[in-house]
C-alpha cells in the first residue's frame, strides 16, 4: 500500500503553483484507471487506522465505526447485493438520515460495482418519486416509517434499516472489487431551483478529481478530526464531507436528523474537531446565542461553500474562534472551481473574495459572447473542459491579483440604468442594520431603469414592520453602498424561501 501522504506534499502555494501536475493525483491511490474502487480506497486499504466516521444523534448519542469495521460490514452488503443477483453497474436507492446503516449501504453499494443514488429524507413523495422513476434503481434501502411517503412499487425490493444488519450479518466478510475507474459511482441530482431537478453521475475517477481539493483547499491532514454537518444527500456532505477525508485514513464526524447548532457544538468538542466544513448559514446559526462560548472547540481550519458568507459571520468567526474562513466555490457537475487554500500555510485570504482557480483548473470571465475579460469587470464565471468554456451560472469579476469575487447568479445578476448589481452584496448591508434578521434581493422589471433592486425582509422578533422602518433600511443601504444598489422597494416576509441546502429561492420571489 502506497503511503497516501507522500503525494501532493506541498506546503506553500507558491510550491505548488510552480511544480504541481495534475497526474500527481493518481499517486493518493493503490488503484489504477483500469482496476480502481472508491470503497477499496477510502475504506479497505484503510483498516489498519482507527475511527473512520463518527456520527452525533438527535438525541445527542454517537455512533462510530473504525475502518475494519467499516470494510467488514459493506464487504457483507456488497455480497448480500450479489446473492440478491443485482449486477455490477446496477443501481441502489439509498433513504436514510446518516447512520452505519447509510454508510454500510453507501460504500457496499459501490465495493458491489454498482452505483449509489443517495436520497435525503426530507424529500416529498413527489421528490422522491421522481428520482427513483428516473433512476430505476433494483433496491431502496430505507427506514419502514418513510413507506408511507410514497409508492414503493416503483423499486422491485426494499430493505429496512431496522432489519440491515441482521440482513447480511452471515454474509462473507471477504469481496473483492471489480470496477475501473470511468464505472459509474453516484448519482445525484441538483436541488432544482430552476426546473426539475438534474441528475448527476459520478464515476469511480471523480475521488480521484477530489484528491487535490482535499488536500490543497480543505487542508487535511493525517493528524485531522474533520467535520461536515452539509448532509451527504448533497454534493458537499458526501464528497468533501465524507470521501474526501475517509481517501486519506482520515476520520470524519456527520450529525443525523434536524440540524441543532448545540449538537453540532457538543460534537465538535467530543469529537476533538479541528477542521471543519459547513455552509456560511451553519456558522451563523451557531454564534445565534452566546452557547457557543461553554464549548472548548479547537478549530484550526475553516471551510464554507454553498453561498456568500455575509462579512458579519465571517468576523463572528475570526473573533471567536480565531480562526479565517476560507471560501470553497464550485458546481455540481465540476467539483472546486475557485477556492481557498486551507491547506498552505503563505495563502493569504481576501474576506469576501472566492479566493484563486483551483490548481490544474482553467477559469476565466467571459462577457455575452464568451470573449474573455479584463481585471475589474463583471462577466460570467466559465470553467474550460475539453477545450471548450462551460458557464457556471454565476457573475463575478477577478482583480489584478488575480481574486476572483462573486457578483451573484448569472441570472439573478440586476441590471438597473446599466450598473450591474449583485443582489448578495445588496444583502450583506441589509442584514446589518440592527432590525433584520435576513434578506433575499431580487431585479423588478421597472419601465424606466430597466430593473429595480427589490429586497425581501424578514425582521426580528422585536421589530414591527411600518414604512418608516422601509425608508430607515433604505437610507442605511444607500449611505453603505451607492444610491443606484440600494432596494427601491421593500416588502416584509414571515421566511424567506430556500431550498433544502439553504439557498433563496429567488425564482419563487420573483413571481410574488
Amino acid at each position: 500500500m502506497k503511503s497516501v501522504w507522500k503525494a501532493l506534499d506541498y506546503e506553500t502555494y507558491e510550491a505548488a503553483l510552480k511544480n504541481y501536475m495534475p497526474e500527481e493525483k493518481w499517486k493518493v491511490f493503490d488503484g489504477s484507471r483500469d482496476d480502481f474502487n472508491v470503497a477499496r480506497e477510502c475504506v479497505d486499504r484503510h483498516v489498519h487506522r482507527g475511527i473512520a466516521i463518527r456520527i452525533k444523534l438527535p438525541d445527542s448519542s454517537i455512533e462510530s465505526c473504525t475502518f475494519k469495521e467499516l470494510s467488514v460490514w459493506t464487504a457483507k452488503f456488497a455480497n448480500m447485493l450479489e446473492r440478491l443477483n443485482v449486477p455490477e453497474g446496477g443501481r441502489i436507492a439509498i433513504l436514510l438520515e446518516p447512520s452505519l446503516e447509510f454508510y454500510i449501504s453507501l460504500i457496499g453499494t459501490l465495493k458491489r460495482g454498482a452505483a449509489a443514488i443517495v436520497c435525503s429524507p426530507l424529500f416529498g413523495p413527489e421528490a422522491m418519486e421522481y428520482r427513483l422513476k428516473d433512476s430505476r434503481p433494483q433496491l431502496l434501502v430505507t427506514a419502514k416509517e418513510k413507506m408511507m411517503d410514497f409508492d414503493t412499487s416503483l423499486v422491485p425490493r426494499l430493505e429496512f434499516k431496522e432489519d440491515l444488519m441482521d440482513s447480511i450479518k452471515q454474509e462473507s466478510s471477504n469481496y473483492s472489487c471489480h470496477t475501473s475507474s470511468s464505472d459509474l459511482a453516484v448519482i445525484q441530482y441538483t436541488s432544482g431551483t430552476t426546473g426539475l431537478p438534474k441528475r448527476i453521475l459520478y464515476r469511480h475517477k471523480s475521488l480521484v478529481t477530489l484528491a487535490p481539493a482535499t488536500r490543497f483547499a480543505y487542508g487535511v491532514k493525517e493528524s485531522d478530526s474533520f467535520f461536515c454537518p452539509s448532509s451527504p444527500a448533497w454534493g458537499h456532505g458526501l464528497w468533501a464531507g465524507t470521501l474526501g477525508p475517509l481517501m486519506f485514513g482520515v476520520p470524519t464526524g456527520v450529525r443525523a436528523g434536524k440540524y441543532e447548532p448545540e449538537h453540532l457544538l457538543q460534537a465538535l468538542e467530543e469529537f476533538k474537531v479541528n477542521n471543519i466544513s459547513a455552509v456560511p448559514t451553519a456558522y451563523r446559526k451557531i454564534f445565534s446565542d452566546g452557547n457557543f462560548k461553554k464549548y472548548d472547540t479547537r478549530i484550526e481550519k475553516l471551510t464554507y461553500t454553498g453561498e456568500y458568507m455575509d462579512m458579519d459571520t465571517f468576523e463572528m468567526i475570526r473573533e471567536n474562534w480565531n480562526v479565517l474562513p476560507h471560501s470553497i466555490y464550485g458546481s455540481t457537475e465540476v467539483g472546486p472551481i475557485i477556492v481557498d487554500y486551507a491547506g498552505f500555510r503563505d495563502w493569504i485570504v481576501r474576506p469576501g473574495s472566492l479566493g484563486k482557480p483551483m490548481l490544474g483548473i482553467e477559469v476565466g470571465l467571459l462577457d455575452e459572447k464568451e470573449t474573455p475579460l479584463k481585471p475589474g469587470q463583471i462577466g460570467n464565471i466559465a470553467v474550460k473542459l475539453g477545450g471548450k468554456w462551460l458557464l457556471v451560472g454565476d457573475a463575478g469579476l477577478v482583480d489584478n491579483d488575480g481574486y476572483y469575487w462573486y457578483k451573484g447568479r448569472r441570472d439573478d445578476l440586476i441590471k438597473s440604468s446599466g450598473y450591474r448589481i449583485g443582489p448578495e452584496e445588496v444583502e450583506n448591508v441589509i442584514n446589518k442594520y440592527e432590525a433584520v434578521l435576513e434578506s433575499a434581493v431580487i431585479g423588478k422589471p421597472d419601465s424606466q431603469s430597466g430593473q429595480i433592486v427589490k429586497a425581501f425582509v424578514k425582521l426580528r422578533s422585536d421589530y414591527e414592520p411600518t414604512e418608516e422602518l422601509k425608508r430607515r433600511i433604505q437610507e442605511f443601504t444607500k449611505s453603505r453602498l451607492s444610491k443606484f444598489a440600494y432596494p427601491k422597494e421593500i416588502e416584509f416576509v414571515e421566511e424567506i424561501p430556500k431550498t433544502l441546502e439553504g439557498k433563496i429561492k429567488r425564482r419563487d420571489l420573483k413571481r410574488v
